[in-house]
């Protein structure tokens, strides 16, 4: 950042008036990005399904197809940000068939629908829809925050569907720790009066939580960012970097009020998932009914959904399978960032799945079980790597170091 300085007042009036140009265009302007091919095959109302052209031969691609489900609170073109550095892309061509529910963005008519309305009547409608054109009865399922809620939710109450392996990315599920979440005390009735907002709004706009998530980490988000990118400006590869993501985080989402009242009442305030108290159509959710396969993704440094609101899931579920991977990263960064997603994560997620993919699981688990007595014994990729607490007597950890925002 010294750098600025220096380029600043020693280079020429010409070289940067343009260099200005390039920056102020870099911020007024959107990026290409989500392109890996790919066709709508089911919609209801604003939310779409797609199917990603498939780049292998069928008898080379994974039997059970994936379905991939984001947030409530932003696009999905996460998953699919640039070539080169996609997820989407790079399962594609690791030989699954993936599919990704886009939720749309609801308008005032959409603003008493619940998370009722999502997990018991969009997603079962959806897979309904993957079945059929797969031809397959059973599938995969990979939920990335507020979607890991949903697909969490989705599994409990209906865990005959077919459903055989579930992947949660730094998923909300227990709010029971309100000291280490900072969007748990911004959202205490104390201080933020829900009833008026939606009464105002109807549907939570996209902006006020994306401000509420960005001052979180306000030097961040709103100083080092930009004089990154201003540090960055000769090096092509950074610029791409930082304007598909800019063009991402710029896009904001409204979350129909009345799923945003369930996730402020229901789970900030009162963690009524965890503690089995949670009603969705009429009937508690019974995270104990969850039986698919399980790996839990955990960011270590994530300030959004830091770690202990995902670890206790797995001491809740019926699942046979289950495993913890954590990485050294971001909300974001652990799926998106430069390094950590497409060298760690990414590897991972696509070796556990494959696994667990075939016509016919023979083999449960690649790993042995831990018993009610025994450690954690976790196999670290550096083995200069610190250990990280265990949170599950029966489920092994994975640790993947890097750094990364």
């Amino acid at each position: 950042m010294a750098s600025i300085a220096n380029q600043t007042f020693s280079s020429e009036p010409i070289a940067y008036v343009e260099r200005f140009r390039k920056f102020t265009e870099l911020l007024s302007t959107e990026a290409p990005i989500a392109q890996t091919p790919k066709e709508v095959v089911w919609t209801l109302n604003k939310a779409k399904l797609y199917r990603y052209t498939p780049v292998l031969p069928e008898e080379e691609r994974h039997k059970l197809p994936l379905l991939l489900v984001f947030a409530l609170i932003n696009r999905p073109s996460i998953l699919d940000l640039r070539p080169g550095h996609s997820f989407v892309e790079f399962m594609v061509k690791s030989g699954y068939d993936v599919y990704l529910l886009d939720w749309g963005v609801p308008g005032q008519e959409d603003k008493n629908m619940k998370l009722d309305d999502y997990t018991l009547e969009y997603l079962p409608r959806a897979i309904r829809k993957l079945k059929s054109i797969s031809g397959s009865r059973e599938f995969s399922m990979l939920g990335w925050c507020v979607g890991a809620l949903l697909t969490t939710i989705y599994a409990a109450m209906l865990p005959d569907d077919g459903l055989r392996n579930l992947l949660l990315l730094t998923a909300p599920l227990d709010f029971s720790n309100r000291d280490a979440l900072t969007l748990a005390r911004l959202t205490d009735e104390k201080y933020f009066d829900l009833d008026r907002i939606l009464a105002v709004f109807g549907n939570m706009p996209g902006h006020m939580i994306d401000f509420g998530s960005r001052v979180l980490k306000p030097v961040e988000n709103y100083i080092t960012n930009y004089y990154k990118l201003w540090d960055n400006l000769d090096d092509p590869s950074a610029v791409e970097s930082w304007h598909a993501m800019n063009t991402w985080m710029s896009d904001f989402v409204p979350v129909a009020g009345g799923a945003y009242r369930q996730l402020i009442d229901d789970l900030y305030r009162n963690n009524r998932l965890i503690k089995n108290e949670l009603q969705i159509g009429g009937k508690i959710v019974d995270l104990g009914r969850l039986r698919a396969n399980l790996l839990t993704v955990i960011a270590e440094r994530d300030h959004i959904t830091p770690p202990c609101q995902s670890e206790s899931i797995l001491d809740k579920v019926s699942s046979a399978d289950k495993e913890i991977f954590r990485v050294q990263g971001g909300h974001v960064g652990v799926m998106a960032g430069g390094r950590t997603a497409p060298t760690i994560t990414w590897p991972h997620i696509d070796a556990w799945l494959g696994a667990r993919s075939a016509e016919e699981t023979k083999i449960r688990s690649r790993f042995k079980y831990l018993g009610p007595q025994e450690r954690h014994v976790q196999p670290h990729l550096n083995s200069a790597h610190s250990p990280i607490p265990s949170c599950s007597t029966r489920t092994l950890e994975l640790v993947a170091p890097l750094a990364i925002r």
